[in-house]
């Protein structure tokens, strides 16, 4: 039987207040299996990144269980969350999110440090060699192109080594030569460190990838295919 990596039980989540009050995420139901791929798809507006956003802790829940990596996720403070997240889930969003007055080097090994992680610099040396940018080290984020900005957060994503890569929109602002080049770093990532890889994305290709895919409507998850597949 496969172990499940991620699990949402009955959890719906209501964000703004007053006229402005919208319910993101209704009732939802998800099982993740450990090492599985599975890509979140469906219009603008349907939840697929709230949805993320939970998953990562980063939003919190009105009703419902969270439970990731065989921990729940209810209960737990914020920096217990955020300490669990920094053991558990690589982020990777498609802005990149890098600093821009750090090295590509201090941007994937400054987060490790300050996460007590030993070797920080030799660990993120190694992701970003890994990634082909061995010879962008110091080089700031300003001075690289799109795609190595992205494979610079994909690395700043895997240095903890984590059970759990989330993917919101990965190829999103990158030509399509680029995009592929990223999808592929993802998936042999995803497949030789034996990880869960769970990505929003509008490109149909790309979903088409996964294993599953997952289609939302309107806060609801409203059709699953693939294998491990649930009913919602």
């Amino acid at each position: 039987m496969t172990q499940t990596a991620i699990e949402l039980a009955k959890v719906s989540l209501t964000l703004g207040s007053g006229a402005s009050k919208v319910h993101v995420l209704k009732e939802v139901d998800l099982n993740v299996g450990a090492g599985e791929t599975a890509g979140i798809v469906g219009p603008s507006g349907s939840g697929k990144s709230t949805l993320l956003m939970v998953i990562a802790g980063l939003e919190t829940v009105d009703t419902g269980l969270v439970t990731i990596a065989g921990q729940t996720l209810q209960g737990k403070s914020e920096d217990e969350i955020a300490a669990f997240r920094g053991q558990n889930i690589g982020i990777v969003f498609q802005s990149f999110h890098l600093i821009p007055n750090m090295t590509a080097l201090e941007n994937v090994a400054v987060p490790l440090e300050l996460a007590g992680r030993a070797n920080p610099f030799d660990r993120a040396t190694a992701e970003l060699e890994a990634m082909g940018l061995g010879e962008r080290l110091t080089h700031y984020p300003g001075e690289l192109s799109g795609g190595e900005q992205q494979r610079v957060a994909i690395a700043r994503a895997l240095a903890p080594e984590p059970k759990i890569l989330i993917a919101d929109e990965p190829t999103g602002n990158l030509d399509q030569t680029t995009g592929h080049q990223i999808t592929d770093i993802l998936f042999a990532k995803a497949d030789e460190r034996a990880m869960t890889l769970l990505l929003v994305t509008h490109d149909p290709s790309l979903a088409a990838r996964c294993g599953r895919q997952i289609a939302m409507r309107s806060g609801r998850i409203e059709t699953e295919a693939g294998p491990l597949a649930v009913s919602a």
